[in-house]
């Protein structure tokens, strides 16, 4: 397995459990740090979406708050709102009703042009088939991303793809990395713009246990060390255990917030 060099160089919701204490233990000998300020507050919000005369309601009335710096895992069946929740938070939908704020700002009725300003600047994304140009190195792929923020590329997307282990494989084009590489350049593309909130839409579904772990940890890191927010969506039920909060939903609805006690280490996860 790949080394993955350190990133270092680099109130509580409504109806969820209490926040932990700062600086409160845990069974291993951790110091486990409370989290930040409400980053993301959805209130009574709905999605709606008609297809002809049908409504279909993805999401009801979801009162939900994340808090900065959480890495949030979001569990629920086919068609229970997982992804519909997460384009509202990345602003590639809108709400039908309610109200969506992020880092204090109402992007609930951006215009286009407000919601690809917000995307740009404060969102990263990462799916789970990799979307990347398969005529750009892995180097050019991260600088692509961090092109629509700035000029000056080359070095940051060197040491954002020094980040996830890959920094030997900039100039290889994806054809020529593995599953696991490419997601790890995804993951890079993702982080060089340095966004507050990562939102990630199974991003382990194509990817081997052990090839799974190793972008977990990747994850992981950048959740620790570099303090921004991860929002992801899986139907692997094993990944809430690295979590500080899992929300599961259910027809459109928060069934249930559960908060972690003692997140795992990425490595320590068995499926």
């Amino acid at each position: 397995m790949e080394e993955i060099v350190s990133l270092s160089d680099e109130a509580d919701p409504r109806n969820t459990p209490t926040q932990r204490e700062e600086g409160s233990g845990t069974a291993d000998g951790r110091v486990v740090e409370s989290k930040g300020k409400d980053l993301i507050v959805f209130d009574k919000v709905s999605k709606v979406y008609y297809m002809g005369e049908v409504e279909v309601a993805a999401l009801r009335d979801v009162d939900l708050a994340v808090r900065e710096g959480e890495f949030i895992v979001i569990l629920g069946p086919s068609g229970s709102g997982k992804t519909t929740l997460l384009n509202l938070i990345g602003g590639m939908d809108t709400v039908t009703s309610g109200r969506l704020t992020v880092n204090g700002r109402d992007i609930s009725g951006l215009d286009t042009r407000g919601l690809t300003d917000y995307r740009r600047t404060q969102i990263g994304f990462i799916f789970q088939f990799f979307n990347l140009i398969p005529t750009l190195t892995a180097l050019e792929n991260v600088e692509f991303a961090l092109e629509l923020v700035e000029r000056d590329t080359r070095e940051k997307s060197l040491r954002a793809l020094e980040m996830v282990g890959l920094a030997e494989r900039a100039h290889h084009f994806p054809s020529q990395l593995s599953g696991g590489e490419q997601q790890r350049v995804a993951i890079a593309r993702a982080i060089v713009k340095s966004p507050p909130i990562l939102l990630c839409d199974e991003p382990t579904g194509e990817l081997d246990y052990e090839t799974g772990i190793n972008v977990l940890k990747v994850m992981q890191r950048i959740n620790r060390e570099n303090g921004q927010t991860i929002i992801l969506v899986t139907h692997n039920s094993a990944i809430a255990e690295m979590s500080d909060r899992t929300i599961r939903l259910h027809s459109g609805e928060v069934a249930e917030v559960i908060e972690t006690q003692t997140p795992k280490d990425a490595e320590e996860l068995v499926w």
